[in-house]
């Protein structure tokens, strides 16, 4: 399995206060990094409704889950921060 590119998956709901307040807070840093943002309404699917359920919002890069409910701020920038500059070749 390759590892998860320069994206992040945000599990949400869309009448979801808490996961609107994530996303906005989380598009500068993904900007400033060049990461993507990609957004999941859990409602639309009964697999991720059934799994995150009450649990959202919660963010993840690939199967890691970053945090949940609210933005930690400090430990994004620090994980994107471990990642390589991406070379152009």
């Amino acid at each position: 399995m390759n590892p998860p590119g320069r994206e992040f998956t945000v599990m949400s709901r869309e009448w979801c206060h808490l996961c609107h307040d994530l996303v906005e807070a989380l598009r500068p840093i993904a900007d400033e990094f060049g990461w993507r943002v990609v957004v999941l309404d859990v409602d639309q699917d009964p697999e991720l409704e059934e799994r995150w359920n009450e649990l959202v919002p919660v963010l993840l890069h690939g199967d890691a889950e970053l945090c949940r409910y609210r933005l930690d701020t400090e430990a994004v920038r620090v994980y994107c921060a471990g990642f390589p500059l991406e070379s152009g070749a």
